[in-house]
This record gives structure tokens, sequence and C-alpha cells, in this order.
């Protein structure tokens, strides 16, 4: 639906120079019962793909993260540890999509995120 909403996400350091480990935190209030959620990451540089990245989160059974067997309408708090890129990004801006599906055909999107993400400089 077109209803904003509640979600927040934060991660410090805001710099991919040097940094093996970033402090991630979630904040999200979710539409739907979280039993299944599907990520797919999506980078483009200049109109070009320069990253796809698909990953399940939550199959239903023995899932690791605290996102997974949240119900609708709770509020999901969570801080987690990101591994650094192993990925180089040259200087610019990028235009990242993350999409969030509760099927594995990506057909039944539940979250959608749209930002830019700027690298002020080279790291080569």
């Amino acid at each position: 639906d077109s209803t904003d909403h509640a979600f927040m996400f934060n991660l410090t350091p805001c710099s991919m120079t040097k940094k093996p480990v970033w402090k991630a935190a979630l904040t999200w209030i979710p539409r739907s019962d979280i039993h299944f959620l599907k990520i797919v990451f999506n980078v483009w540089y200049d109109g070009a793909k320069a990253l796809l990245w698909k990953e399940i989160l939550c199959s239903g059974a023995d899932d690791e993260y605290s996102v997974c067997g949240t119900l609708k309408g709770e509020t999901l708090a969570s801080a987690f540890d990101i591994k650094g890129s192993r990925i180089v990004f040259p200087k610019g801006n990028y235009s990242v999509v993350v999409r969030g599906f509760s099927d594995d055909s990506e057909n039944n999107m539940i979250i959608c995120l749209n930002f830019t993400m700027i690298v002020k400089q080279d790291t080569f």
C-alpha cells in the first residue's frame, strides 16, 4: 500500500574506508507476519547494475535473525554488526534499492527502500 511505513535504519560509522565492521540499528513495524523473508539488494552506478545480492533471511525453520517470527504490528528493534564490504566502490553516487519479499518467487513485496550511497573518495 502507499501509506508510509514506520521504519528506521542507522549505520555507524558512515565510512567504508578501513572499517571491517559496521554497527547497524533497525526499527520497523511490519504490516504482515514475518515467517519467510527474502532480501534483494541492487546497486546501480551510472545507469548500470553494479551489484545484485539475494539472501533468504527467514525460512520458517531454525532462523538466526531477530526479524524472523515478528508479527504484524509488533515493533522490531534490533542492533547487529555488518561485516565491511569486500567490494571496492569507486568515487561517485550509487542508487541502492533493497526489497524484502515474503515469498521466494519475489512476487509479494513487503518493504522497499530506495536511497543514494555517496562515495566521496576512491579507496584504491
